[in-house]
């Protein structure tokens, strides 16, 4: 049997290997600056920095790190949505040799704690916004010094003047902190000198601690190298074999904190001199505006932001044909949201793989050939897959046989930091065991079934949410839906779907179970309906189903 049957499956163009260049982000940012300097690489607001204009403000951000003390291996924070400083920084932390960890904004304060003072982290960069946060921990994680911007310090005039003053109409300006641990990045910035002072910099060595929860709800960091990050940027570059270096447009409405806006929009950006329009929180309507403006050809998103632009009423004023191809990561890919968007823009969408402990891409359906509706699609180039018996993991499981996807490739993680335990339970000669319930056909092509922590158990029989949801989401009154197991009275896990209703629609509980029956297994049809206004997600767009799970476990507690 071919041991690699996906590789007969790849679009015309994409190498069935790959050599990666033996070069650091932050020396192919200044290749870049070399091949491409006055091509636009940073598009924001209006603002629009270049390549040569960029790598000299990295430079800067490394040399004022060097002098603030910063040494190779010391960690630092960024603590930012999608904005000028937040590429900046990145590059800048990088090309110091210190090591790279990536805050969420919408984090607490405890969570903001714990993940400073796992890593090691502190210097911050911060958003003026999350300042108050900073503070609370400032003492318990020892702080030492916070940079910090606010999102219009790159805005152009007069757009940076009428945010101040629509701010203080809104009573939403944030005064600048007064004490001395905090400074300002752009300030500071200018006043650093950009000359060269090269850092050596190992391949193999720690670039990035991207935190997940792993195999537990712990938040981990994912130890990830600086060869990790630069193979899943050129495997991306490899899908795409028809796109042109220095000459495409990103739109980036993904976080970068996220590993998934980091690889999939800013480093796969970076490796072909393509410009980035950069979006610090999605609005559907300002984003159309962005693709219509910039031209914008790539889209890397989740599969809310494609509901959101195919039921948006306006989508009709913008010309959003420039648009060639997306990958929905983050999650499920649905059939109907996949056929709208495209019939909508005239572009491949196709859905994705990866987990933040591989950089994060894996898999990929191909864009232009023939590809599997439903199923994440075929190892990247340099990626090996299998599937393993759930009991055991040692198992190698035949075509179409169902079990968990092990993953091994050159952006697969060194491990954990400081939980070597939790490394060897995901780690196991050299194949990263996943928890993602799924299976591979004839072709060479991968689905995933469910987590497996999301897998319910009704009367003895599998239902994975996703076989539920795929239905729900032919009901032209749906907007957005997520289905879980949840306990009943007996502690008995019960199917729940949770449903968001299109403007204007209604329907009752008894008429969405109705549409169900017929349409899949009686075992799989819910047995409640719920409606909501929302559903809960994080901020990349992410399903957060495990919260829903948790409501109807405490309302249980309290009858």
């Amino acid at each position: 049997m071919n041991d690699r049957p996906w590789l007969s499956s790849y679009d015309e163009g994409v190498p069935k290997t790959l050599e990666y260049p033996e070069k650091t982000l932050p020396e192919i940012l200044e290749t870049m600056a070399g091949r491409f300097p006055d091509h636009p690489f940073l598009h924001y607001y209006g603002t629009t920095l270049t390549y040569r204009q960029v790598n000299g403000l990295v430079d800067r951000f490394a040399n004022l790190l060097k002098k603030e003390g910063i040494k190779p291996g010391d960690r630092v924070a960024l603590y930012l949505p999608n904005c000028p400083p937040c590429v900046i920084a990145f590059f800048g932390v990088l090309r110091a040799g210190a090591i790279l960890t990536q805050l969420n904004p919408l984090y607490s304060a405890s969570e903001t704690a714990h993940q400073l003072k796992d890593s090691g982290a502190q210097h911050v960069v911060s958003l003026d916004r999350l300042v108050p946060v900073l503070k609370q921990v400032a003492q318990e994680c020892g702080l030492k010094k916070v940079w910090v911007t606010r999102i219009n310090d790159y805005f152009p005039i007069p757009l940076k003047w009428l945010f101040v003053l629509k701010s203080l109409k809104e009573k939403s300006w944030v005064p600048w902190p007064t004490e001395p641990l905090f400074t300002s990045f752009k300030e500071e910035l200018m006043r650093t000198p950009d000359e060269k002072q090269p850092v050596s910099l190992p391949m193999d060595g720690t670039a990035l601690l991207q935190y997940t929860g792993g195999t537990t709800g712990v938040a981990k960091g994912v130890i990830l190298t600086h060869r990790n990050l630069v193979a899943n940027a050129y495997q991306c570059r490899a899908w795409f074999p028809s796109l042109k270096d220095g000459e495409e447009v990103f739109m980036l409405a993904i976080p970068i904190f996220h590993c998934y806006g980091m690889t999939a929009g800013m480093t796969f950006a970076l490796v072909m001199g393509a410009s980035m329009v950069l979006v610090p929180k999605f609005e559907v309507k300002q984003v159309l505006g962005f693709v219509d403006k910039y031209k914008a050809g790539i889209f890397p998103g989740v599969q809310a932001i494609y509901v959101a632009i195919n039921n948006c009423p306006e989508v009709g004023k913008y010309n959003v044909r420039s648009i060639k191809a997306c990958i929905s990561g983050a999650g499920p890919l649905h059939q109907e949201v996949q056929k709208k968007f495209e019939e909508l823009t005239g572009g491949k969408l196709v859905e994705g793989y990866g987990l933040t402990e591989a950089s994060p891409v894996t898999h990929c359906n191909p864009v232009y050939g023939k590809r599997r509706m439903g199923m994440i699609g075929l190892p990247f180039v340099g990626t090996e897959a299998k599937i393993v018996d759930v009991e055991t993991g040692k198992k190698d499981l035949k075509v179409k046989e169902i079990g968990e996807l092990a993953i091994k490739g050159p952006q697969v993680m060194q491990g954990y930091w400081n939980h070597p335990e939790e490394t060897a339970l995901v780690l196991k000669d050299g194949w990263l065991y996943t928890g993602d319930i799924g299976y591979m056909d004839e072709d060479g092509f991968f689905a995933i079934v469910d987590r497996k922590k999301d897998m319910v158990k009704v009367g003895g029989e599998n239902v994975y949410p996703r076989d539920v949801e795929e239905v729900l989401f032919q009901n032209e009154k749906i907007l957005d839906c997520v289905v879980a197991g949840v306990p009943d009275e007996k502690l008995v896990d019960k199917i729940k779907a949770y449903i968001v209703l299109k403007p204007g629609q209604k329907a009752t509980p008894e008429e969405i179970i109705e549409f169900c029956k017929g349409r899949m297994a009686k075992y799989k049809v819910p047995k409640e309906v719920e409606f909501r206004e929302a559903l809960p997600k994080n901020m990349v767009g992410k399903m957060l189903r495990r919260l829903l799970v948790e409501e109807e476990k405490a309302k249980i507690k309290k009858s």
